[in-house]
């Protein structure tokens, strides 16, 4: 027998983790933490624990290393599994990172137990190339093989083909992870599988098209130009790895080709040249390190840039704050001054992080604004702040209420999650349409809608299955 399961990324867009059984043997495709209203009463250890059988789990497959898609691994090994983690080779480098800044904030501060989990975690990492088989059973009733392709999600992100063979069956099942945007910034595009029987796709953004990236790129830079003209502070909630990179590559972008004009009709004789940006997050800077070490799988664009001398990442105007008192000190220096600045700073959904500092500092006035380019999950301050702050609303963070006064924008295309027609091209590139598809990390509403639309333009089984 091949049999699918679910263990989450099935009543939302958190916590992925799919089962795949061959005979009696099985892998675990992700390993995710729930976020937002899905994480519902999450907090506690013994919510989080893993709650299925893991006895013949021979392997857990990793896409990639966003938190709701490799949170629950420490839960994982205290349940005791033992087996191979087998991620991309940028992957490998980057998952005990960010575990590392997972284990701080959700287990204990204790560094020298944090140590000893992250050394057993890295002896049990199998870095496998792109485009490369690697065998996990092999025996002559039953036999599983994986092979990681590039999803251009963020740096190291796969979606994983497996061919699975049981009782006199075979069959190549493919999980997409979550796909990269066409276009987007630094990583090259996926390219849809050679063949496919079943499929297991996200589907975050099944019910919408993004702009498109010059589109994009120009409403980034006229929604820059007009939050700074006052001498105000754009705020942008960002993920550590991915958007933070993106964002980063494309502001270097606009200052390389606009440098010495003035930012719109400014009277300060501000230029793009002049324009300060600061990350302010630890975690984002290391990770933008590692991006700047992996530039071999950086896309043919971005290695242009940096083959004419340019530095995407690391560009004069950028400033990187790690210490907590010098994040204070920004804070109250730009809340107080009319110093038109550009700050990322995490957590992406304003659940926590330095960004909340500055939301709460800097919400109450007009001149500042916040720019959303990734998806809010439900339950989340982010939401909140999307969805009331252009009503002037208010939002509550750390227990306290806080009036929405500042401007919101959302520029959706840089979420780094494919859309509607970015997934509908992923599945009709596959040369012979998959007998089943399975809907999976994405709102009940946009599942549906996204489900109708397949059935539409294809044969296919489209199911959305449940846990």
């Amino acid at each position: 027998m091949i049999e699918l399961s679910h263990h989450g990324a099935t009543d939302g867009v958190t916590g992925s983790c799919h089962e795949l059984k061959v005979g009696n043997a099985a892998i675990l495709i992700d390993c995710g933490l729930f976020q937002g209203e899905e994480a519902g009463n999450q907090g506690s250890a013994s919510s989080l624990s893993v709650d299925f059988p893991i006895e013949h789990i021979k392997a857990l497959v990793v896409t990639h290393v966003h938190i709701d898609h490799v949170g629950r691994i420490p839960y994982l090994l205290i349940a005791g599994f033992k087996g191979p983690i087998i991620c991309s080779e940028p992957s490998a480098i980057m998952l005990p990172e960010i575990l590392r800044d997972a284990l701080k904030i959700g287990f204990t501060r204790d560094k020298r137990l944090i140590e000893q989990v992250l050394d057993l975690l890295t002896s049990m990492i199998v870095p496998v190339p792109y485009d490369q088989w690697h065998e996990i059973v092999n025996g002559e009733s039953q036999s599983l093989s994986v092979r990681l392709q590039r999803a251009g999600h963020i740096l190291g992100s796969a979606y994983v083909e497996c061919d699975a063979f049981s009782e006199g069956v075979r069959e190549r099942i493919v999980f997409s992870g979550d796909l990269g945007a066409t276009h987007s910034p630094l990583l090259p595009d996926a390219v849809s599988p050679e063949s496919c029987d079943r499929l297991v796709i996200e589907s975050t953004y099944g019910d919408k098209d993004h702009e498109e990236r010059e589109t994009l790129r120009y409403r980034l830079k006229a929604i820059l130009e007009h939050a700074l003209e006052d001498g105000g502070t754009v705020l942008i909630p960002a993920f550590s790895i991915g958007r933070t990179q993106d964002l980063l590559y494309e502001i270097e972008g606009l200052i390389h080709e606009f440098g010495h004009e003035d930012i719109r009709s400014t009277t300060r004789g501000l230029t793009w040249q002049d324009l300060e940006i600061v990350v302010d997050s630890p975690l984002a800077a290391t990770f933008t390190g590692i991006y700047r070490k992996l530039k071999p799988f950086w896309d043919a664009e971005a290695l242009d840039r940096v083959h004419h001398g340019r530095h995407p990442l690391s560009f004069e105007q950028l400033t990187v704050i790690n210490e907590h008192s010098d994040h204070l000190n920004a804070v109250d220096y730009l809340a107080r001054s009319h110093r038109p600045c550009v700050v990322i700073a995490g957590s992406g959904m304003c659940a926590g992080g330095r960004v909340v500092n500055y939301l709460k500092a800097m919400l109450g006035e007009a001149r500042n604004d916040v720019l959303f380019v990734g998806y809010q999950a439900k339950g989340t301050p982010g939401r909140d702040i999307l969805t009331y702050g252009p009503g002037g609303g208010w939002v509550e963070l750390d227990g306290e209420r806080f009036d929405i006064r500042a401007q919101v924008h959302q520029v959706g295309g840089y979420s780094a999650h494919a859309g509607q027609s970015d997934l509908m091209r992923f599945i009709t590139g596959i040369p012979a349409q998959p007998k089943e598809i399975r809907i999976v990390h994405g709102e009940d509403s946009v599942k549906f809608a996204f489900k109708q639309l397949l059935e539409t333009k294809l044969s296919s089984q489209v199911v959305i299955p449940s846990a």
